[in-house]
C-alpha cells in the first residue's frame, strides 16, 4: 500500500489529494521507462515493480513540490529517478546479502540468479541518471551523482562491519546516514532546485529528508526485531543473521554478560539460528529494553525533522510533510 493512501484526518486526505493525480504518474512512468528490447530487462523491471511499495520517496518529494508552489512535471520524472536508485538497491542488497524473500515473495535473485540481477540494478541506477541527463539540470545532477557515491560508500562499510561484534554506534549511524537517509535527504532537496524561488529553503528541506530517513532506518531495524513474520515479509532477525548488528541489539552490548555476548557471536559467526535461538536473542535485547530506547530515538529524530520545517509557508502541503514521520514511526511494515 503507497505511503500516500494511509492517511489519518480529513485535512491529511485533502494533502495527498493535491498529490495524488502526479503519483499515479509516478507509478505510470516507473513502468514505461523499463520497457526494453532486451525482454529480461522488462520482465524483471515487471516482476519488481508488481512487488510495490509505499514509495515514500516520491510522495515525499512531490508533497516538497507542492509546498513551493512547482506547477510542471519535472518532479514526476524526478520521483521516477528516485524510486529507480531506491530500487536499485534493494535488488542489489538482496544479492550481496544472498535474501531469498523482498515483500513477501521471492527475491529477484531468488528468480533470476545473482547475475542478470546485478546487472538489472545496475540498469536501474543508469536508468535514473539517464533520465536526470535528459532534464538537463546539472544542479540536481550533481545532487543524484553525490548521493549514489555516498550510497556506495555506506555499502561498502556496511560489509566491512558484516560480522564483526564491534560495531560501534557511530559507525553503525555513519553506515544509515550514507546508505539511507542521504537518498531522503537528496528527494526533499531536490523540489527547492527545481521550483522558481526554491533554493532558500533547500537546506532546510534536506535536512528534514535526512531525519526522515533517519527516523525510517531506526524504524526500520526496530520492526526486524519486534514485527510479526507473516507482516514483516521476512523471518524476524535476518539482520543479525545476515551478520548485521543494528541499533537494538548494539544498545545491549555494553550491558550484556559474557555468556549473552557470546551468543551474538556465535550468530554472527555461523550465519544462522542453529546454536542460539531466535528466541534467546530477542530476550536478550527485552532483558535490556533496548527495543524502547530505539524506539525513543526515532521519535526524537522525527521530532526534529518535524522543526527543520517550521520556517516553511503553512498549508496542507506542509502538514502532510508534518504527517510523514509519523506514519513512519507507527508503520507495521
Amino acid at each position: 500500500m503507497h505511503f500516500a493512501t494511509r492517511t489519518r484526518s480529513p485535512r491529511l486526505e485533502k494533502a495527498f489529494e493535491l498529490i495524488l493525480p502526479k503519483l499515479e504518474k509516478v507509478e505510470e512512468s516507473l513502468a514505461l521507462h523499463l520497457q526494453s528490447p532486451v525482454k529480461t530487462v522488462s520482465q524483471v523491471g515487471d516482476y519488481v515493480l508488481e512487488a510495490g511499495g509505499k514509495r515514500i520517496r516520491p510522495a515525499l518529494l512531490l508533497m516538497a513540490s507542492n509546498l513551493l508552489g512547482y506547477r510542471g512535471e519535472l518532479d514526476i520524472l524526478y520521483g521516477t529517478v528516485l524510486e529507480y536508485i531506491h530500487t536499485a538497491t534493494l535488488v542489489h542488497d538482496d544479492v550481496i546479502d544472498e535474501a531469498g524473500i523482498r515483500r513477501g515473495r521471492p527475491s529477484a535473485n531468488s528468480a533470476w540468479g545473482n547475475s542478470r540481477t546485478v546487472l538489472f540494478g545496475d540498469y536501474l541506477y543508469t536508468k535514473a541518471l539517464k533520465l536526470a541527463l535528459d532534464a538537463g539540470d546539472l544542479r540536481v545532477l550533481r545532487v543524484l551523482n553525490d548521493t549514489i557515491l555516498c550510497m556506495t560508500e555506506g555499502e561498502i562499510l556496511a560489509l566491512e562491519s558484516e560480522g564483526s561484534i564491534d560495531l560501534t554506534p557511530d559507525v553503525y549511524f555513519e553506515i544509515l546516514r550514507r546508505k539511507t537517509a542521504m537518498l531522503f535527504a537528496a528527494t526533499c532537496e531536490i523540489p527547492a532546485l527545481i521550483a522558481p524561488g526554491g533554493s532558500r529553503w533547500a537546506e532546510r528541506l534536506r535536512e528534514y529528508g535526512l531525519l526522515v530517513g533517519t527516523s525510517f532506518q531506526l524504524i526500520d531495524d526496530l520492526l526486524d526485531y519486534t514485527a510479526e513474520e507473516e507482516v514483516l515479509g521476512k523471518p524476524v532477525l535476518s539482520d543479525l543473521k545476515e551478520g548485521k548488528l543494528t541499533l537494538p541489539l548494539l544498545l545491549a552490548l555494553p550491558a550484556a554478560t559474557p555468556v549473552e555476548r557470546k551468543a551474538v557471536e556465535t550468530v554472527l559467526r555461523e550465519r544462522e539460528f542453529r546454536t542460539v535461538t531466535r528466541s534467546q536473542i530477542l530476550d536478550l535485547v527485552d532483558r535490556h529494553g533496548t527495543p524502547a530506547r530505539a524506539r525513543k530515538l526515532a521519535e526524537e529524530t522525527a521530532e526534529r525533522a518535524k522543526e527543520a520545517l517550521a520556517p516553511l509557508p503553512d498549508g496542507d502541503a506542509k502538514e502532510a510533510l508534518l504527517y510523514a514521520p509519523d506514519f513512519i514511526l507507527n508503520r507495521v511494515l
